[in-house]
């Protein structure tokens, strides 16, 4: 027993050690799958997106994005799976990518400039590292385990906010899951008479970025997916934030739900959230 945890220990040092490797190609083909992206978005049309379901839009945009990050990773990273919004790969392994080609898709359908490519890399349900490029912004954002957050390769973190009075909230909009809608409801009224604000920006990925360099103070939305959340949940730890589900549990990667905000924070922010959803 030992010796199997003495080489586990070494096997895991030397993976973060590549980390810093990996982290630069990750970057380098979401900027790629962004700059296809922001190519397209100059002559879209509306009638090119197709419905995936209620109120879900999908275009060949996504799946075009998606197979270049595919392609690519499989490439450089034959050992590792994919979990894929729009299943270009469905090939599962110890370690996995995480990826949406185009978060936001809303967004980038209307022309609303705020649509971002999202990869995460998830070893054993944990997330070790992300990058979020934020297309029409040219902000990318990153982070790798015990390495800190960057927004375009500078240093960032979550605010020193300390009271929910104080405070600037973003959420999202269930789109087709309408099941706790009076919950979601019943939390936006609260914080729009007890905070600075709430927003809706719309790509829960920017949404989570946009908390750890500190432009909001704390996230919450229900009905996500893991590649909605997977790359932002690690550049918010990195950043000095917190991240749980509804019940400050720990089920926010697969578990369709997610609250976060810095530490001092979170038991105000999570309370409110808390008390307004009731246990699915």
């Amino acid at each position: 027993m030992e010796a199997k945890l003495k080489k586990w220990q070494a096997s895991t040092f030397n993976f973060n050690m590549q980390l810093s490797s990996i982290i630069q190609d990750v970057e380098f083909i979401a900027k790629k799958a962004g700059a296809f992206i922001r190519q397209e978005r100059l002559n879209f049309q509306f009638n090119k997106a197709e419905v995936k379901a209620k109120n879900d839009l999908v275009s060949y945009v996504d799946k075009t994005s998606e197979k270049i990050i595919v392609d690519f990773l499989s490439d450089k990273y034959p050992d590792f799976g994919f979990i894929t919004e729009e299943n270009t790969s469905t090939t599962k392994k110890e370690i996995n990518w995480i990826i949406d080609p185009l978060d936001g898709t809303t967004n980038f359908v209307h022309g609303i400039p705020c649509y971002a490519v999202s990869i995460g890399l998830e070893q054993n349900g944990k997330i070790i590292l992300g990058v979020v490029y934020e297309v029409a912004q040219n902000e990318c954002f990153s982070a790798f385990e015990g390495n800190g957050a960057f927004l375009n390769g500078k240093r960032i973190s979550v605010t020193s906010c300390s009271k929910l009075s104080d405070s600037l909230i973003a959420t999202g909009f269930p789109v087709n899951n309408f099941s706790r809608m009076q919950s979601c409801l019943n939390s936006i009224e609260y914080f729009m008479r007890n905070t600075h604000g709430v927003r809706r920006i719309g790509s829960a990925a920017s949404d989570l970025c946009y908390l750890a360099c500190g432009r909001v103070d704390a996230f919450y939305e229900y009905n996500l997916n893991s590649w909605d959340v997977a790359a932002g949940i690690i550049i918010v730890k990195e950043a000095g934030g917190k991240i749980s589900d509804f019940s400050f549990e720990e089920n926010y990667l697969f578990g369709r739900e997610i609250m976060a905000s810095n530490l001092l924070l979170f038991n105000e922010f999570g309370n409110v959230i808390r008390n307004n959803f009731k246990p699915k």
